[in-house]
């Protein structure tokens, strides 16, 4: 689907009083990002509801950590994410307390994960929260996907992949030689584990 498609069959799911949790997930450089912030603009200008961005990148392990597992030079893979705290993030959200709930987020110039720095208060009715292993069929990742309403797959082609993907690399600081080699053994061998669980989303957005 298009994303005017998308977007109302967001507020299709809003107004029944309880919170919505939009997973969006997908290969790297794919246009999650990009399209959780349209929905969450599109629907806080729309005046009804309120929204919420959570990356699930927050849970990046930091590079102190990664050093320490010997998983540093592949930053980004499956077991360089804390799962299962995200997954303890998606039950708090869910709960709507009274009180709001801090998530980290991702700071891109770092690199590094940034603790408790985004709020989303009781009022959000939306909570839209995109990553790469969203839909990968184990634990914690299956634990994780049960607990939003739906799952999209952003779908973009590998060819566009590679190339938004070394643009990315080299913006934020490597030489393109060594962007080229990073996307070339670590960023698409991530792609390819994530590209089968297409199958698995409720939905698919074309981000291409």
């Amino acid at each position: 689907m298009d994303f005017t498609t998308a977007l109302d069959r967001v507020r299709s799911m809003l107004g029944g009083g309880e919170r919505v949790l939009l997973g969006i997930a997908g290969s790297p450089d794919a246009g999650k990002t990009t399209l959780a912030e349209r929905l969450v603009a599109a629907v806080e200008a729309d005046g009804r509801f309120r929204a919420a961005h959570v990356p699930m990148d927050g849970f990046h392990l930091a590079d102190v950590a990664l050093e320490e597992l010997g998983r540093r030079d592949r930053k980004g893979a499956i077991d360089t994410f804390d799962g299962w705290g995200y997954r303890s993030l998606l039950r708090r959200l869910c709960d709507r307390a009274d009180e709001p709930v801090y998530a980290p987020g991702f700071e891109r110039v770092l690199e590094q994960p940034i603790a408790a720095s985004i709020a989303v208060g009781p009022e959000v009715d939306l909570v839209v929260s995109e990553g790469n292993y969203l839909l990968v069929d184990e634990a914690p990742w299956r634990d994780a996907a049960d607990l939003f309403d739906e799952v999209w797959f952003a779908d973009a082609p590998e060819d566009l992949l590679r190339s938004r993907l070394i643009a990315r690399h080299v913006a934020f600081g490597k030489e393109p030689a060594a962007a080229e080699a990073w996307v070339d053994a670590v960023d698409l061998p991530n792609a390819a584990l994530i590209a089968p669980t297409r199958a698995r989303a409720d939905a698919v957005v074309a981000t291409g």
